[in-house]
């Protein structure tokens, strides 16, 4: 049986400053793009909170909305 590994939780919850961090962008421009949904995120108690997986989900599909993958 698979044991967990301590520390890392499944299902990571970002704050907005962690998130800019992440994907290499500025505080500002994630916390706009996220105001305007283009970010999936839910504000929690008056701040902006994203979930790791949920992002990368996100992150993903606009990628290959953007380059899609060329067949053979």
């Amino acid at each position: 049986m698979k044991r967990p590994v301590t520390g890392v939780r499944p299902t990571q919850i970002m704050t907005l400053h962690e998130v800019a961090n992440y994907l290499g962008l500025h505080v500002m421009t994630v916390y706009k793009l996220t105001r305007e949904g283009r970010v999936p995120a839910a504000k929690v108690g008056g701040q902006w909170r994203f979930k790791r997986d949920v992002l990368d989900e996100w992150l993903e599909t606009q990628m290959r909305k953007h380059h899609p993958v060329e067949k053979n």
